[in-house]
């Protein structure tokens, strides 16, 4: 198992909008991601930078930055498009963080 973080850019007055999308996130999209082993999955946001912070633990190859390719993950990167900073594809602005610290 692995930790990824990564953070993302929320677009200001957006963050009840935010939290509301998360909060129904789609089942279907949630399945995806257990089922490419994503796991421990929070988003933090920032309130002074709008900045989301993202950590996740994955098993296997990749996380939920690698699924892209799929329908779903391609819906809900448009649903979000309108409140996020995104990129010409709809996914969002994303930049992984190194780890530089961890304790057990």
């Amino acid at each position: 198992m692995k930790r990824e973080a990564f953070k993302m850019y929320l677009k200001p007055g957006c963050e009840a909008e935010y939290e509301k999308r998360h909060a129904a996130i789609w089942p279907e999209l949630r399945a995806l991601l257990t089922a490419n082993g994503v796991s421990d999955y929070s988003i933090y946001w920032d309130r002074e930078t709008n900045i989301l912070f993202a950590c996740q633990k994955t098993a296997g190859e990749g996380g939920s930055q690698d699924l892209g390719s799929t329908a779903i993950v391609q819906k809900w990167w448009d649903y979000m498009a309108d409140i996020m900073d995104v990129n010409p594809d709809n996914s969002p602005v994303s930049i992984p963080l190194p780890e530089v610290f961890h304790m057990d």
